[in-house]
């Protein structure tokens, strides 16, 4: 899945579903005592998944840091078993801010790109596109990211023409009225520049509630800590983070696994999926048909 790099220290997480090419991690006591999740987001995170999906052109994904973690858990249950090798990933750091890294800072980023399947060699040579996927505000994540893949790529003599096809980006955004006039973060000053560099289509939102983005993005209990640069390097870096909202993110990433199984959330997904204009493309309905038979 992560191609041919050892990835370098990341967050530790328990694997909760065995699309990650290993049977899932006995959690034992960790998760007792507490009372079965209530998914109220289940409905918006299905609807955002479809789109996502779609809107993506079924690209392969990859999750930046850990706000979409619930997609990443409900996709890991809907494609067990479907034969897609590499689609679900994870580049599971922090770079909310734009500034500009130190050189240990930029070769240990590298590694994690490339340990996330998106070293430039990788990206020219890869059969399907890959998107990353993050909830946005302002974009200043993307901003980042795109600006040291966009150096790495030039050091690298790899041929930008060719990956430019394969990359894509998928923005998680607070739902508002729809309106030729509404600002979307990909229209500000720094992102505006770079993502005039991809085709038309490759840079795409799709939208949440308020009260779904708001706990994604900042109140959910997650699994593991944020990854910012100073983490990069602590000796403790991969080491599980045991603390007091455990069991209540273990209990509902489980039960995110386990909704992501059933034949009612996949054929949702599908639905979905039918009624994005992405549809007419033959790999989102590939992807649609391994969704149905899985």
């Amino acid at each position: 899945m992560t191609g041919r790099h050892p990835a370098p220290p990341q967050p530790f997480r328990w694997a909760l579903s065995s699309y990650e090419g290993r049977p899932p991690d006995r959690i034992g006591a960790l998760a007792d005592g507490v009372a079965p999740a209530e998914l109220w987001h289940l409905p918006g995170l299905t609807q955002c998944t479809g789109k996502v999906l779609a809107r993506s052109r079924a690209a392969d994904l990859r999750f930046v840091g850990r706000s979409l973690d619930s997609m990443y858990d409900l996709l890991t249950g809907a494609l067990e078993h479907a034969d897609r090798p590499g689609a679900l990933g994870r580049l599971p750091v922090s770079v909310r801010s734009a500034r500009r890294f130190a050189e240990p800072e930029r070769a240990r980023f590298r590694e994690h790109l490339a340990a996330a399947g998106l070293e430039p060699r990788a990206l020219a040579r890869r059969k399907r596109p890959v998107a990353l996927v993050d909830v946005v505000d302002s974009g200043s994540t993307f901003d980042t990211v795109h600006r040291e893949l966009a150096a790495w790529i030039a050091e690298s003599r790899e041929p930008w023409p060719v990956i430019r096809r394969k990359l894509r980006y998928v923005g998680v955004t607070v739902r508002t009225r729809t309106s030729p006039n509404t600002f979307r973060w990909q229209q500000s000053e720094g992102s505006a520049r770079w993502v005039r560099t991809l085709p038309a289509g490759h840079v795409v939102n799709v939208s949440l509630p308020w009260a779904e983005w708001h706990w994604y993005g900042d109140r959910q209990p997650k699994v593991h800590g944020t990854f910012p640069p100073p983490r990069w390097f602590a000796p403790d870096a991969a080491t599980p983070w045991h603390h007091e909202v455990l069991p209540l993110a273990l209990t509902e990433s489980l039960a995110l696994v386990a909704a992501g199984r059933t034949r009612s959330l996949r054929d949702g997904l599908v639905r979905v999926i039918a009624g994005e204009p992405g549809f007419s493309d033959p790999h989102v309905r590939t992807l649609a048909r391994q969704l149905r038979g899985t």
